[in-house]
Parts: structure tokens; C-alpha cells; sequence
């Protein structure tokens, strides 16, 4: 097994491999051709692990409405958030190199695999490297080995776009070298690189997204938090970050993963995906506001100083992404699969206010 191996050997063996495949198929970008489609007659047979998360839960309604058949993984260490959908949860229990996919892959086509270890300190593990190895890797591992002992078609992957790295004032690429930094992003990398190998050995057709933030109806963490201090109307110390971000909405990210299965030319690629927009921090937070109907409260404070404070409160995991650059070149699933974002930024953040609107007022 190779960990954090360079894939920039693999994307130059691969590439007159996929140029011959799209020849063979009569690919090309402006006609896509689809697979497992309403189309020919066939409905894809879809697996998603953690299927009750925030991408997997809207993820499962979105398909079903299409008429796809799908089923979704959940782990008996999480609670379950029953969607209003008819999917079938299969609890799989803690995933690990010893998980049993066996009846979750079950007349399935294609596996979707959101399912990761995000909070590194869950659990209490003592070592988060440890832990997300044991999830994100491991877990993977064994999924994709127990797929292909199905005959499963096609893997969609969900890393990260923290794999190409934490940041830099050009946009990553997919040609870029992946410089992953803290535990979970290395842990997706080498999940990555596994599948790669598997996919090399059996010829399952592994598709890999790269993500940068999701934001949308139901999403956590700092994205949530900056929504609750935006619709405090707290005043934000931002207004002089000149920095750029890439962000997705969640309905966009879905559309890219319904795009990755159905278009033959995704197989055996990697993509970075995004909204269109690219934006700063300070007018992140005005659309935010204007989005929650309350006014944007900005005043300046220098970066430099804003990410001392941070060290010095520990907090700085939480405020380097609103300082740092992150941006991400989406021409490639563009090209490949006519692939293009669904909703506007805009559009995608008054989504988001209202779902946020609606679950303050239930608090009251």
C-alpha cells in the first residue's frame, strides 16, 4: 500500500489513456454522453455513505426525486436525522478496514462516498492522525475493495481541496502537486492514492471531487458560526482583508456529483469544483447580510494583527480561512463533462439565510 504517493506521474500515464477513451466513446466537451440515465432506460442504482450528513442527506432528495434508486450508509456512532425521503438507511456500524459494506452494496451500481472523519477529536482519540487514517483511509480502502467484489461500476470520491494545499494568491489546478497539511486533508489524499491503485489493478472507474467550503441549507461549523455573528449584527474587524475565496454551494456540489456519474468521460479523474463566483472576505460578509436582511458591520483592523489574536486565542483555525487566499481553477470539469454551477453565489446564500432564519425562529 503507497501513502502519499506524487500523482503527477499517474495523471501523465493516464492522460493519452483518457484522450484514446474519449476518442473511442466520441466524447467530447460540447456533447455530453451519458451513462445509467433516464435517457437510455437505466436508473443508476446508487450507494451514499453518510447519506444523513449535510451533503448526503440533500444529496439522497435530489436523486430520488430524479427516480434514481438509492440507498444510504449511516454509522451506529452517529445519530440518525431521518430525511424526509423513503431512502433506506443501512446502519454499517464504525467505518474502519473491518466495516461490512456486504448488504449496504447490494444491487448497487455506484457508490457515492461521503462518509469521513471530520472532527479529529471525536471519539476520544488521542492521536487524530490515528483517526482519520483509520476512517478516511482504511475506511475507504475496504469500501472500494468490497465495491469492486460487486462488480460496482463507478466510485465517487469526496476529498477536499485542501489536498492541493491551505492556500496561495494563484488558483490550484488539478496538474498542481498535492501539498496536503493537517491530518484530515492527508488522510483524503491518501485516500485518494488508494483508490488510484485499485482503480489501476480492477478497472473501477474512480471519480475524485475536490471541494473547497459547502455552505447551504443545514451546513456547521465556521460557515454557520460567521451566520450567527453577521445576524447578531456584531461589527466584524474584516473590512481591510484584500483576500480571495473559492466557495461552493450545496446544490452546485451536487450538480457536479450527478455530473460525475453520468458523464463516461469522468472515469479516472480528479476535479476541482466550484461556485463561479470568487470572493473577498469583507464582501462575503456584505452578501451574507444582505442576505439575512441585517446590516454589514465592518471595521479594520490590520491582517498581521487579526492573526495574532487568533494564535493568541486559539482560535486560529477558525479565522485563517477569512484571512487567507484559497482559490480553485474549475475549467477542467467544465471541459470534460459541460459541467457548469446550477444557482449563483447569490442565490445559493439567500437559500442558506433563509433555512437559517427558519431554524432561529424554532429556537424562540
Amino acid at each position: 500500500m503507497t501513502i502519499c504517493m506524487d500523482q503527477h506521474e499517474a495523471f501523465q500515464k493516464g492522460k493519452s489513456t483518457r484522450n484514446i477513451k474519449k476518442q473511442v466513446l466520441g466524447i467530447n466537451s460540447s456533447t455530453p454522453q451519458l451513462l445509467n440515465t433516464e435517457s437510455n432506460g437505466e436508473m443508476p442504482n446508487v450507494l451514499i455513505t453518510g447519506a444523513n450528513g449535510f451533503i448526503g442527506n440533500a444529496l439522497s432528495k435530489k436523486m430520488e426525486i430524479k427516480g434514481w434508486q438509492v440507498k444510504g450508509s449511516v454509522r451506529t456512532t452517529q445519530p440518525i436525522d431521518s430525511p424526509e425521503t423513503g431512502l433506506n438507511f443501512i446502519d454499517v456500524g464504525p467505518i474502519g478496514p473491518d466495516t461490512d459494506w456486504d448488504s449496504a452494496l447490494n444491487s448497487a451500481d455506484t457508490v457515492v462516498h461521503l462518509a469521513a472523519q471530520l472532527r479529529l477529536d471525536a471519539y476520544g482519540a488521542a492521536d487524530p492522525t490515528t483517526t482519520a487514517y483509520h476512517v478516511n483511509v482504511a475506511g475507504t480502502e475496504s469500501l472500494a475493495r468490497a465495491a469492486v467484489n460487486k462488480n460496482i461500476r463507478r466510485f465517487i470520491y469526496i476529498s477536499t481541496a485542501k489536498v492541493n494545499g491551505e492556500g496561495r494568491p494563484a488558483p490550484y489546478t488539478e496538474k498542481d502537486k498535492s501539498t496536503p497539511m493537517d491530518p484530515y486533508s492527508i488522510s483524503k489524499y491518501d485516500g485518494e492514492n488508494i483508490l488510484h491503485e485499485i482503480a489501476a489493478d480492477t478497472g473501477l472507474e474512480v471519480v475524485i471531487l475536490r471541494p473547497p467550503l459547502v455552505y447551504g441549507p443545514g451546513v456547521k461549523a465556521n460557515f454557520f458560526y460567521l451566520l450567527k455573528l453577521v445576524h447578531k449584527g456584531l461589527p466584524l474587524p474584516f473590512a481591510r482583508v484584500e483576500n480571495r475565496r473559492s466557495l461552493i454551494f450545496l446544490d452546485n456540489l451536487i450538480s457536479a456529483i450527478i455530473a460525475c456519474i453520468q458523464h463516461p468521460a469522468a472515469a479516472g479523474e480528479t476535479y476541482l469544483v466550484s461556485d463561479a463566483e470568487i470572493v473577498s472576505t469583507p464582501e462575503l460578509i456584505r452578501k451574507i447580510a444582505e442576505a439575512l436582511g441585517k446590516p454589514a458591520r465592518l471595521f479594520s483592523l490590520p491582517p498581521n494583527m487579526l492573526h495574532m489574536i487568533a494564535r493568541f486565542a486559539g482560535k486560529s483555525d477558525r479565522v485563517k480561512p477569512l484571512l487567507n487566499s484559497f482559490t480553485v481553477d474549475t475549467s477542467k470539469i467544465r471541459s470534460d463533462l459541460n459541467w457548469k454551477p446550477i444557482y449563483t453565489q447569490k442565490e445559493g446564500l439567500i437559500q442558506t439565510a433563509r433555512w437559517f432564519l427558519e431554524e432561529q425562529s424554532r429556537q424562540v
